[in-house]
């Protein structure tokens, strides 16, 4: 543990294992039925249940370099794909434009004090299905790692939940050239190594909060994140007081995940 100009190093021991859990719980709803009528999304369950991974695997979301809170980094993406694929196999980071376009590995610090540090991130997949794709709308989570042992405290990736929060393609007929898109919700689709109760009851003293990484990861996948909205009240207030006019677009899908 090494600390400089409120930086710190983040290293782990590389001689740990880590026992990881996975969830997928079956998906409740779609807009078109897809989660019925299409077999292999009605049957889509975690690839496996509980898996033994080395330290070295985690060492992928940590810092090259020492970094401050609010400082981001990108993660390797070897470890998130040895993570994600006990969800499911057939996985791809780089997505085309048909299912997102959410590019990049993302963490930030959170939080530390003398102890625990609190890696906040945020990546971007998909799931290759037969004869379709599924792309969850982002997968968010938490590494807390106690910094003199160098071991996990605690690991959460999971879907947020939300009122959609799965976008679907699927070649319903094989000799089309395109697939039918869909959107939908799952419940529950997570990996998880320690106790949330015990994560909770660290008290970190530096620290920004959850909603402040959450925009400052969010800023590194989406360019719209960083213009300064305001609700359609306050647009309509401004353009009377400035005497202009207000061009208005209407958007079916959120802009900052990959949900629709």
């Amino acid at each position: 543990m090494k600390t400089s100009n409120n930086k710190i190093t983040l290293n782990l021991d590389g001689d740990a294992e880590v026992s990881v859990k996975g969830f997928i719980a079956p998906i409740e709803h779609t807009l078109s039925n897809f989660h019925v009528e299409w077999e292999t999304l009605a049957n889509l369950r975690v690839a496996e249940p509980e898996k033994q991974y080395p330290v070295s695997v985690f060492q992928a979301f940590l810092p090259d370099e020492p970094v401050s809170v609010g400082e981001c980094w990108q993660i390797q993406e070897s470890g998130v794909l040895a993570l994600l694929r006990q969800l499911h196999t057939a996985l791809n980071l780089n997505m085309d434009n048909d299912s997102g376009d959410s590019i990049g590995l993302w963490a930030c610090l959170r939080a530390y004090d003398d102890k625990f540090a609190d890696i906040a991130f945020r990546v971007h997949a998909e799931f290759r299905l037969e004869d379709g794709w599924l792309t969850p709308s982002q997968f968010a989570g938490n590494l807390i790692i106690d910094r003199l042992e160098g071991k996990i405290v605690f690991f959460e990736m999971s879907v947020p939940a939300g009122t959609v929060n799965l976008d679907i393609g699927w070649k319903e007929d094989e000799e089309a050239s395109y697939s039918i898109t869909d959107a939908g919700f799952c419940s529950q689709m997570e990996l998880r190594a320690g106790a949330r109760e015990v994560a909770q009851k660290i008290g970190l003293s530096t620290s920004i909060t959850e909603e402040e990484a959450e925009r400052v990861l969010a800023g590194r996948f989406y360019k719209s994140e960083h213009i300064n909205w305001v609700s359609a009240y306050q647009a309509v207030e401004r353009a009377a007081a400035e005497v202009k006019l207000i061009h208005v677009i209407s958007i079916d899908g959120p802009l900052a995940d990959e949900s629709c």
